[in-house]
């Protein structure tokens, strides 16, 4: 086959393919435009997860009618002219390509009016084809209208993801920018629904409440640091405010929001020792430097950067969000209640010394199997593989148990018939807890129990369209959980198998697990559901229980049919042989 030029058409697709990766992508590169040109409110309408509309509309500087047809030409930017432009950008957009790519998959239609102008133009882009300029009456501002997403490669709209996640997608994005920008007012929404609206007051703790509900905004920390030219600001989540995946990580740089490891990095560190393991904090933090000192042209997408002096800034925001965490977290008081005139800094483990006892452990022990964090449970010099040996030559079930007492809050100890049996109180109350919901399940009957008063959770936009027409999965474990406005959710009822639990800490942990997974929630196994539930709402580590507790919880534990492990596989006991004890005291010989 010869050698020969692409058409304009062909090569306008290809780099569609790099620029508009699904819907998210045409509203991220439509929005920046829009802060670009100065807007002060962008309303973003979408139908369909994007597939069949996207429109973003501002009222910033506009495009005059002379240069519409050219702004939707590959390569045409009014953001830079010389190569040298590339190392001081201090726009959002700069490539010329957005445009350019979006029409070239889509129907698009461009109005806009300058503040000059008298009336407006409009121009079409099918397909990548032009038509005419039109005059139209418009307010002072630009329209981007996208139709028909990717309706002319088949391909890529075949593999577009659920509308859940795509509208999901879409919130996320709009509402890192409108944290970003504060004093812009942001609109977003979906069919007849607004599902973000923010003020444009300057206040992000503000757009925060109506992101995550005013409990989290209030519990968020402030950062504020200066060293030489670089400034950091934004909020941080204290240690007992955490989720379980990396999504509420948000940086922005300059105003651009960037997904940079070596960032990500400097946050963890500045957490190290202060989060249990598989535990992530919800930040939103802003970066600013001199642009020369930032590379923004990586990749078509702008999202990724690097740095000229990577190991400087790694270093400041490391120090700079350690030291806001260091200022806003009290030092831990000691409690003598468990050990008379001994402080419990002085007879525990230095890992459960914490600021909430409830919530550090609940974070803790919510660990999927196989990331226990190494050192913190071989306390007992035991040789581990014997441990496991001796567990493993038991039947699934356990021996009626004696109780002896509790250790550090956490731990029960019980003597059986085959020596001595340490228990995870959390763990086996969260294998009791499913065992029981599971069998009234089996025989459709989970009696529920009405709140006095009921609970309302309020969540991100991403996360509020995954529960969207999910809860009647919800209702049939006895939960009464129902929509209470935008992003708002009210619990009237839950199971009375978990009376006095926290119903919005269960809600709030079930949300954070189906995203971390990106199936919808009706595809999941009713198990796994029982399993999440069963382990927000089980008897924390760190709780102290009553002898009578302690003795039931035993009891309820011996009647289970798998015993030995919680619904996620962790171990709820560790058997220690009267052999073993024994072998460790020396009265079996040397070891």
């Amino acid at each position: 086959m010869p050698i020969r030029l692409l058409s304009s058409e062909v090569s306008s697709q290809i780099a569609a393919g790099e620029v508009v990766e699904r819907p998210a992508s045409v509203v991220k590169e439509l929005t920046e435009n829009s802060l670009d040109a100065g807007a002060t409110s962008v309303s973003i309408s979408i139908a369909d997860a994007g597939r069949t509309l996207i429109e973003v509309a501002d009222d910033g500087h506009g495009i005059p009618a002379g240069e519409l047809e050219l702004a939707a030409a590959r390569h045409a930017t009014s953001k830079l002219t010389l190569s040298d432009d590339l190392f001081h950008i201090q726009t959002l957009g700069f490539r010329g390509e957005a445009l350019a790519s979006i029409g070239s998959v889509s129907n698009m239609s461009i109005t806009s009016r300058v503040k000059t102008a008298k009336e407006g133009a409009r121009l079409k882009v099918d397909g990548g084809i032009s038509g005419k300029v039109e005059k139209v009456g418009a307010p002072q501002g630009t329209v981007v209208r996208v139709e028909n997403l990717f309706y002319n490669v088949p391909a890529r709209l075949k593999f577009l993801k659920t509308d859940t996640t795509e509208r999901r997608a879409i919130d996320s994005l709009v509402t890192r920018y409108a944290l970003a920008y504060p004093n812009i007012r942001f609109k977003v929404t979906d069919g007849k629904n607004v599902t973000l609206q923010t003020a444009g007051d300057g206040d992000r703790r503000a757009i925060l409440a109506s992101l995550y509900g005013v409990d989290v905004a209030k519990q968020m920390l402030e950062v504020m640091a200066t060293e030489g030219d670089m400034t950091l600001t934004g909020f941080i989540s204290p240690v007992s405010l955490t989720r379980s995946n990396r999504k509420e990580i948000t940086f922005f740089i300059n105003g651009r929001w960037v997904q940079e490891i070596s960032l990500n990095s400097a946050l963890l560190q500045a957490y190290h020792t202060l989060l249990m393991v598989g535990r992530y904090p919800l930040t939103a933090l802003f970066l600013e430097m001199p642009a020369e000192d930032v590379d923004v042209n990586v990749h078509p997408t702008k999202a990724e950067v690097r740095f000229r002096a990577q190991d400087k800034i790694f270093s400041f925001v490391q120090r700079s969000v350690r030291k806001a965490l260091l200022a806003y977290t009290p030092v831990p008081t000691a409690s003598p209640q468990l050990w008379g005139s001994r402080t419990r800094t002085e007879e525990l483990p230095s890992r459960q010394v914490g600021i909430d006892w409830s919530v550090a452990h609940d974070e803790e022990l919510s660990i999927e199997s196989g990331q226990e964090a190494q050192g913190s449970r071989d306390e007992v010099s035991v040789d581990t593989h014997q441990t496991v040996n001796s567990q493993s030559s038991f039947s699934t079930g356990v021996p009626l148990l004696r109780l002896i007492g509790q250790i550090g809050a956490t731990y029960i100890v019980a003597e059986g018939p085959d020596g001595l049996y340490l228990v995870d109180q959390h763990a086996a109350h969260e294998r009791v807890l499913f065992e029981k919901l599971m069998a009234q399940r089996d025989n459709k009957n989970i009696p529920s129990q009405a709140l006095l008063a009921p609970e309302i959770v309020t969540l991100p936009p991403q996360s509020a369209k995954a529960l969207e027409g999910q809860l009647s999965v919800l209702n049939r474990f006895g939960f009464e959980v129902e929509e209470f406005g935008a992003n708002t959710f009210q619990v009237r009822a839950m199971p009375v198998l978990f009376a006095g639990g926290d119903p919005a800490a269960a809600l709030r942990a079930l949300v954070e697990d189906f995203e971390e997974d990106e199936s919808p929630l009706q595809a999941e196994l009713e198990a796994k559901i029982a399993g999440r539930v069963c382990k927000r709402l089980a008897v924390k580590g760190g709780q102290v229980l009553t002898s009578e507790e302690q003795r039931s919880l035993l009891n309820d534990l011996e009647k289970c049919q798998s015993p030995r492990t919680c619904p996620h596989g962790r171990p709820t006991m560790i058997h220690l042989t009267v052999d073993m004890l024994e072998k460790q005291f020396g009265r079996r010989g040397a070891r």
